[in-house]
């Protein structure tokens, strides 16, 4: 690929980003990370843009792109689409310029992401939920912004947002006491991604910068392999920071260029790295906000004793989510697994199943059964917690001895879905 013919940012135009956003944006620390620093035999930085005022670095991208606007722009008001840290940045900016902004989201954005958009916006945002993904809400969002004519704010594929979101690797060169090896960077459209590494090809060319997707919503991995921005036809929006389908055309071509990896991580790695930032540092994540440090595993070889900057993206995650980022995170470490159960119709069974079948670490933690007059077993539907992920198949072997086993779950997409 030519790259004279690609977009990329300059640094004087970084630069400038910085200063426009010096009175709103945080210049949030560069922190060692002693649990995951031990853990690999490396110095593992965090890059703390969760502690931004609207906990995400979106408000860099979304200041800058706005402060940018003519006065007629301004006036005239603006319309964006967002998962939700994109939202808020603009609400934000929004408020702050004192101009009124649209936005559209989609129907399943969490509660909490909604309440801090209408907090950090007030008077100045009208916020509108539509669809089910944020290529819906993207769809919408444009239309309504080519009908009306007023200015989209995009929420990566644009250079003044890409400029914006860049000022987050500058802050990392200025704060790194020593020289950086590794940058590890979230990628969902890929604004971030292709900022800060534009930066670091510029001030630190020997640094490798490797982006990091969730497995199910793997766009620019996919756009990347396949030489050319492909659009996927589902995704798992349950990263839904970092879940789009296709990436965007500026952000694809420097990413392209720019990473020396795009890797993907397992939604329940994802989770499990949360529920241990939560109970080992204190710290709260969005599934989003954890991906680099789950992706950390992969190069463990590579980076020890290395200097590895992760950056931790966000912290907008709602605490009705907690059951289910547990209950991935199980099914991932193999600790979680269902089945149907044939229980026979008699006095005792349930008893023998308990005491006999179950090892006596296991836990019951789901159990869904209807009794059938007329049939010899009766099927119920059993959820059970090991200790650890070795007691499955001595689990199984009891359950087939006893006359008990029907069939395992966890490898049925079609009947699992009801129960995760």
């Amino acid at each position: 690929m030519e790259t004279k013919n690609i977009y990329f940012p300059k640094l004087k135009d970084v630069n400038k980003a910085a200063a426009t956003l010096k009175e709103v944006v945080a210049v949030t620390p560069l922190m060692l990370n002693y649990t995951f620093s031990k853990k690999l035999e490396s110095n593992i930085f965090l890059k703390r843009e969760d502690l931004q005022q609207v906990r995400s670095y979106k408000i860099r991208g979304a200041y800058n792109k706005i402060s940018s606007l003519t006065n007629e722009e301004l006036i005239n008001g603006i319309v964006c689409a967002s998962a939700g840290n994109h939202a808020q940045g603009v609400a934000l900016a929004c408020k702050k310029k004192e101009i009124q902004g649209t936005i559209f989201m989609p129907a399943p954005t969490p509660k909490q992401k909604l309440e801090q958009v209408k907090m950090f916006g007030g008077e100045f945002v009208d916020i509108q939920l539509t669809g089910d993904t944020f290529d819906d809400a993207y769809k919408t969002a444009k239309y309504i912004s080519d009908s009306l004519g007023k200015t989209f704010v995009h929420p990566f594929d644009d250079e003044k947002i890409i400029e914006g979101q860049a000022t987050v690797g500058l802050e990392i060169l200025e704060q790194a006491n020593e020289s950086v090896d590794y940058v590890f960077v979230p990628v969902g459209g890929g604004g971030l991604a292709s900022g800060l590494s534009s930066i670091f090809k510029l001030l630190s060319p020997k640094t490798k910068i490797i982006g990091v997707e969730p497995a199910g919503a793997a766009s620019m991995q996919q756009a990347i392999a396949n030489n050319e921005n492909v659009k996927l036809s589902e995704i798992d929006k349950f990263v839904d920071g970092a879940a789009v389908q296709q990436v965007g055309g500026l952000t694809y071509k420097i990413c392209k260029e720019n990473l020396d990896d795009m890797i993907t991580v397992p939604e329940g790695k994802v989770c499990q790295t949360i529920l241990d930032m939560y109970n080992k540092d204190a710290i709260v994540v969005e599934p989003a906000g954890a991906l680099t440090l789950a992706a950390l595993d992969t190069f463990k070889e590579e980076i020890k004793g290395k200097n590895v900057v992760c950056v931790i993206s966000g912290s907008n995650n709602d605490i009705t989510r907690t059951a289910e980022i547990k209950e991935r995170a199980l099914l991932y470490g193999g600790l979680k697994h269902y089945f149907i159960i044939r229980f026979p119709q008699r006095a005792g069974a349930l008893k023998e199943f308990v005491i006999d079948v179950l090892g006596k670490n296991d836990d019951i933690t789901f159990f869904e059964y209807s009794k059938k007059t007329s049939r010899e077993n009766g099927p119920a539907v059993v959820g059970v917690e090991l200790e650890k992920k070795e007691d499955l198949s001595p689990l199984i072997a009891r359950m087939k001895e006893r006359n008990f086993y029907g069939e395992y779950l966890n490898n049925k997409p079609n009947l699992f879905e009801f129960l995760v």
